[in-house]
């Protein structure tokens, strides 16, 4: 046998990858989501807070699509493929609180907030469940967790009393 055939992919326990996976590709959906609904908001914001509400918003899309690729190359890591495909992604999209046009700052902040808590849930339940299955992809879940709540904190910062 040569050294080529003794080598794998990867020495997870395909179980424990599975399980990784089940948790951590609702999380790459919905941050791609982000990403894309993020850009739209982007295009379209108006209004006097324009300048700091579009360039937050290139910050926070650049953010979700590098938690995405962390997400994504975790379960890749473990040996799974993961399915991101624009057609995959544009049904998480789909229950997007970003409108289609031109649209007043603070309605926009708020739409992104809302498309943020909704990717939350899925990370939150990533943390809990990846708690019993896998540390290291717990990790990942943890850090976009952290990366998202201070997002979400910035855009808040915008619209806060």
């Amino acid at each position: 046998m040569s050294n080529a055939e003794t080598i794998t992919a990867t020495s997870v326990d395909p179980t424990v990858a599975a399980g990784a996976a089940q948790f951590l590709t609702p999380v790459v959906l919905g941050l791609q989501a982000l990403t894309l609904n993020g850009k739209q908001a982007h295009w379209h914001v108006r209004g006097a807070n324009f300048v700091g509400v579009h360039e937050l918003l290139d910050v926070i899309v650049d953010h979700a699509g590098d938690f995405a690729d962390t997400a994504a190359e975790r379960i890749v890591a473990l040996g799974l493929p993961i399915d991101a495909r624009a057609s995959v992604v544009a049904e998480k999209a789909g229950a997007t609180q970003v409108p289609a046009g031109f649209t007043k700052s603070d309605e926009l902040v708020r739409a992104v907030i809302a498309d943020i808590d909704a990717v939350l849930v899925d990370v939150k339940a990533a943390v809990e469940g990846l708690d019993e299955i896998d540390l290291t992809s717990q990790d990942v879940a943890i850090e976009i967790q952290r990366g998202l709540e201070k997002d979400r904190w910035f855009l808040v910062s915008h619209i806060a009393a």
